[in-house]
């Protein structure tokens, strides 16, 4: 039986000189003409040392993603929920652009065609961070500025739902101004109403007034 990739005996610089052209060579070309041969050439290594220590080019690169995708892993917590809800999809948007060259949108849309890809993106770079996220929510409800029943799971879709329906469709990310919008929406439909809101709609509610 053949042994898999052992990460265990990775040379470090050579690992970053793989994901560093492995980056380089998806921006400047596209992730469909990615190759485990031109990875080697431009990093200046083996193709037999890139297969010892990953499978594809998909691993490679989900790797790479992984290692970039910082602030997802921890999400940010100022205490002001719309800017650290601002900074994680800014960042998403960062590695999602540009579309055509994005490592991450080839890496996906390669995982549609290829179910085992799709539970690597899915189990170590995706539910992690879904996990991070709802942690941070969490202690948003803990501190009131979120509805104690708020659905963690809508609240996820409706945030990073947009961005992903975006890409897909080609429609350009969204620009600042857009972004606060959509997170100012979001966050309107997850809080809890103001005590004063709450007694003026009672009242109106008592007296008939509509």
């Amino acid at each position: 039986m053949s042994k898999g990739p052992n990460a265990a005996r990775r040379n470090e610089s050579s690992r970053q000189a793989i994901l560093a052209a492995t980056e380089d060579l998806c921006r400047e070309n596209g992730y469909g003409r990615l190759t485990i041969e031109a990875i080697a050439a431009r990093a200046g290594v083996g193709k037999t040392t890139i297969y010892r220590w990953w499978p594809s080019k998909g691993a490679v690169v989900l790797e790479l993603l992984d290692q970039a995708a910082t602030l997802a892993s921890a999400p940010p917590d100022t205490g002001d929920l719309a800017a650290d809800l601002r900074t994680l999809l800014t960042e998403v948007i960062g590695i999602l652009t540009p579309v055509h060259t994005s490592p991450a949108t080839g890496l996906i849309a390669e995982a549609l065609q290829d179910p085992d890809l799709a539970h690597d993106l899915r189990e170590h770079l995706i539910e992690p961070r879904i996990a991070a996220f709802k942690q941070r929510l969490r202690r948003a409800q803990d501190a009131g500025q979120l509805s104690a029943d708020a659905d963690l799971d809508v609240a996820l879709d409706l945030l990073y739902g947009p961005l992903y329906h975006r890409m897909a469709l080609h429609l350009g990310m969204p620009d600042p101004g857009h972004l606060d919008s959509l997170v100012a929406h979001v966050l309107r439909a997850l809080t809890p109403p103001h005590p004063a809101g709450v007694r003026e709609r009672r009242r109106k509610s008592q007296t008939g007034v509509s």
